[in-house]
């Protein structure tokens, strides 16, 4: 289909395209057919002349615009005709009596022209098989002989006028190829408003389609909802990941005071504990992170240590601070108690350090 010349519709210049496409070629401009059409103005002014400059008919065809041409491109019959005599050829109403009476049989002619309310296209023979050069078509469509007398009567029910093209047309690259091979043609083209209407809904269709999540290693094809749910329940573990720790240091320290405290909880204040308590926040802070750090080991290692090695641990860190305690008379074990307290509210919200886990 490559090899047929077949000019697509631009603007209303489908007078253009329908004599290209007849002639298979690039052989009329909308300037060349423009030329055509005032030279035809041109006969007619002078015809309506003759009848007196300032006559009624004479001055009503001058006020009316041209019947050969629009500002939009098109062209009558009489220019197309008139371009098609340079060539040779000649049209012929294809229902008219003088040619029914003939009685041709379509399938013999060359080609035909065709015309519906402005628009032009043309049915050409080329080798050995018929092809509509429509130009509001996206390629040639082809008819085959079986179909070409029922697609010209249809195209003359829907109101086409139809003519014949009479005369030798130019030899083409098209015509000489196809009478030697036959094109088989496994889908009828579309029309160019139903063609640009499926890219159309195509590219909507595209558009309302869900982008997938692009992550450092491509798309994971999660979209937007599934990527913030999975966000949300990754913060969900870090919180309680986060809480768990905190509440394993409150127990950390609470089972390493419960060695040093005494029953029964008597408060006791003084401006010279103030100065012991810091060295005593200092050890006390380094057993606390010691204890926390046997407890997540054990955690880890899914608790397998026995309920009793815990007790022991917990016992021997008692008595370490016990003896800490003992080591400075003026510090007593309530002393030890608040210092512990104090380290617990100042870590609580922290957790360990990376390298501690």
């Amino acid at each position: 289909m490559e090899v047929i010349f077949h000019e697509k519709q631009e603007a209303s210049l489908c007078a253009q395209h329908c004599l290209n496409n007849l002639l298979q070629g690039e052989y009329f401009s909308p300037v060349e057919l423009s030329s055509i059409a005032m030279q035809l103005d041109e006969q007619e002014r002078m015809r309506m002349a003759e009848g007196g400059l300032q006559s009624a008919e004479y001055r009503t065809f001058m006020q009316q615009p041209s019947g050969n041409m629009d500002d939009s491109g098109f062209f009558s019959i009489q220019v197309i005709s008139d371009a098609l005599r340079v060539w040779g050829l000649e049209l012929i109403l294809f229902n008219s009596p003088e040619y029914q009476i003939l009685g041709i049989d379509p399938i013999n002619e060359r080609a035909f022209i065709c015309n519906y309310k402005e628009h032009w296209f043309t049915v050409r023979k080329l080798g050995k098989q018929w092809f509509n050069l429509n130009s509001l078509l996206t390629g040639p469509e082809l008819i085959s002989d079986t179909y070409l007398a029922l697609f010209l009567a249809q195209l003359q029910q829907e109101g086409y006028s139809i003519f014949v093209v009479k005369g030798d047309l130019p030899d083409c690259e098209a015509d000489q190829l196809l009478q030697m091979v036959l094109v088989q043609q496994m889908q009828r083209p579309r029309l160019i408003g139903e063609d640009l209407a499926a890219r159309n809904q195509r590219v909507e269709k595209s558009e309302e389609e869900p982008k997938l999540y692009e992550g450092p290693e491509g798309p994971t094809g999660m979209d937007e909802d599934e990527e913030n749910l999975q966000k949300a329940l990754a913060l969900s573990r870090q919180q309680i990941d986060m809480e768990d720790e905190e509440a394993d240091l409150r127990r950390a320290i609470l089972l390493s005071m419960q060695g040093g405290l005494r029953q029964d909880g008597t408060e006791l204040a003084s401006s010279s504990q103030a100065q012991t308590s810091e060295l005593t926040q200092a050890q006390t802070s380094k057993l606390t992170q010691e204890q926390l750090r046997q407890r997540r080991q054990m955690y880890f290692e899914k608790q397998q240590q026995s309920k009793p090695e815990r007790q022991e641990c917990a016992e021997n860190n008692a008595t370490t601070n016990s003896a800490n305690a003992d080591q400075d008379p003026a510090m007593n074990d309530e002393d030890v108690h608040r210092a512990a307290m104090k380290i617990s509210i100042n870590t609580g919200g922290t957790g360990p350090s990376p390298q501690e886990k």
